[in-house]
């Protein structure tokens, strides 16, 4: 029987790590945690994250209740929550971790469950 009321099962590429960024109202004051996200595209181009073995995916949150410290970055699977993540510090989390595999230890605020990194 065909049943035309479930939609088409999605499709999602591969990829190495999700990285989620709270663009909430509360989580910066002027809008910066939107104009990270907005970066985003354009630094994982450069790096070479948007495609490939080392893909990172990337989503808007509304919000990680964890206010006023923003932006805040959570990267999966890795479990690694990131404060006061400016575009300086994107860099630098970018070059470091998300390529280098190495989280940036003094923008750490949480360790999710499973994070294999102290």
């Amino acid at each position: 029987m065909n049943d035309t009321t479930i939609p088409e099962k999605p499709k999602l590429g591969d990829y190495k790590r999700h990285l989620l960024v709270c663009t909430g109202p509360r989580c910066t004051q002027n809008g910066e945690s939107q104009a990270l996200f907005d970066s985003l595209g354009a630094k994982f181009k450069a790096a070479g994250l948007d495609k490939g073995a080392l893909r990172v995916k990337r989503t808007r949150t509304a919000c990680f209740a964890t206010c006023k410290a923003g932006p805040i970055v959570c990267v999966q699977p890795d479990g690694v929550w990131y404060y006061n993540v400016t575009e300086a510090n994107l860099d630098r989390i970018i070059e470091q971790h998300l390529l280098g595999g190495a989280p940036v230890d003094e923008l750490i605020f949480h360790h999710g469950p499973g994070c294999e990194y102290d």
